[in-house]
């Protein structure tokens, strides 16, 4: 037994896993099995009856998946995870399970286009009333919130503009009307950010992103009260979306949580380099990255991150076109979606992740068409910046008469 608390990487390698129970394997066993089999009629009638441990069907749990999950939940400091196979089917099981025709979710100004999508074309034809709210001030939800009120559902960082939410204050509005909070974390990672701790009931992730880390696998992670966990796990992953995290998909994403710091902390330095960079860039005329100085809610970022991340957000002077045209001039730098990979890439929200708003909608959920999104991945500092300079405007030289 140890005598003190395990750090983060510790845990990201270690928990719920000893090598001596399996064999001396010092990776944890692939269970690729659809069933299991039960020692007695007994007993499986007593795991069906749920008062017995134990696996019955990959589509409820799996041992391999089992070890994520306890793995997500002990990083996110939670009482249990749960393994699904998209952020996606994270998002859609949780809402899936917590709300009913009548309630209303309350959400954020901006959201992921898909999450957007989900919430106003699929919530709303069930009969569940969906409220977009200022969240950046935590009063706008205290005159917003009612009695029908049974979520509140915010990204911190937002994608793709950066906009965070002060998870504490947040909460503790939305639980005096009796509201659940549910956090997308998946900017943040648990290494930066843990929202539970600040009064979040329930945490997502695309695990596609930052916590598999290779750009390889699609999954999803959330992590919440055992009781919370248990109904998302029983009745929206496996009667409302079947959205089950494969076994093989949840060994790719426990490869990559073994060295989720050491990637983050790159991340996170090359990021602040980049963004103080672009700040003094010619032609930039706005940069978002929660780490600067002149980032509107660096104070609450101070107070919920540990540190600023690996995303920013920028706009040029001449909008869409001049965004296109640096995109275009880039030579390493990978346009491409998704985010938190090895490589660094860039995306144009506008047209791309967040088209599923019209014009209007993104220009009232603040994402402007000009708005670019860099990932920053692992290359060398100096190789991002040099493509980036080379890519930007430049200043015109005029020649004497």
């Amino acid at each position: 037994m140890r005598n003190r608390p395990d750090s983060f990487s510790t845990r990201a390698i270690h928990h719920g896993y000893d090598p001596m129970e399996n064999e001396g394997a010092l990776t944890p066993p692939l269970h690729l099995t659809s069933t299991f089999a039960f020692e007695t009629a007994e007993a499986g009638g007593e795991m069906f009856a749920g008062d017995r441990a134990g696996h019955i069907y990959s589509r409820i749990s799996n041992p391999t998946c089992d070890l994520l999950e306890r793995r997500i939940a002990v990083l996110e400091e939670a009482e249990a995870g749960l393994a699904l196979a998209s952020g996606m089917g994270a998002i859609t099981a949780t809402m899936w399970t917590l709300l009913a025709p009548g309630d209303e979710v309350i959400l954020d100004k901006t959201l992921y286009g898909c999450t957007f999508s989900f919430m106003q074309h699929g919530l709303v034809k069930f009969g569940v009333t969906v409220t977009h709210v200022d969240l950046t001030d935590p009063e706008n939800l205290t005159a917003a919130i009612s009695n029908k009120t049974k979520v509140v559902y915010f990204e911190t960082p937002a994608n793709p503009n950066m906009r965070l939410v002060d998870i504490q204050a947040v909460s503790a509005i939305a639980h005096a009307q009796g509201a659940y909070v549910v956090v997308d974390n998946t900017y943040a990672t648990p290494y930066l950010t843990q929202p539970i701790k600040h009064g979040a009931d329930i945490v997502l992730h695309s695990a596609t992103k930052y916590l598999g880390g290779h750009g390889d696998v699609v999954a999803g992670l959330l992590a919440g009260s055992a009781e919370l966990v248990s109904e998302i796990r029983l009745y929206g992953m496996k009667d409302m979306t079947g959205a089950v995290m494969a076994p093989f998909n949840a060994m790719l994403i426990l490869r990559g949580l073994k060295t989720l710091e050491l990637r983050m902390d790159r991340h996170c330095s090359s990021a602040a380099s980049i963004a103080e960079m672009l700040e003094n860039a010619y032609g930039v005329q706005k940069v978002w990255y929660p780490g600067l100085d002149s980032f509107e809610q660096h104070d609450v970022a101070k107070r919920q991150m540990s540190q600023f991340g690996g995303m920013i957000a920028f706009e040029l002077d001449g909008g869409l076109e001049a965004g296109r045209a640096m995109m275009n001039n880039l030579q390493m730098i990978t346009r491409a979606v998704s985010l938190g990979d090895a490589e660094t890439l860039v995306q144009h929200p506008a047209s791309m992740t967040h088209s599923t708003y019209t014009p209007e909608e993104r220009a009232v959920h603040g994402i402007s068409e000009g708005l670019v999104r860099l990932s920053i991945g692992l290359e060398g500092i100096d190789d991002v910046i040099y493509d980036l300079e080379q890519a930007l405007p430049k200043p015109l030289i005029h020649s004497a008469a």
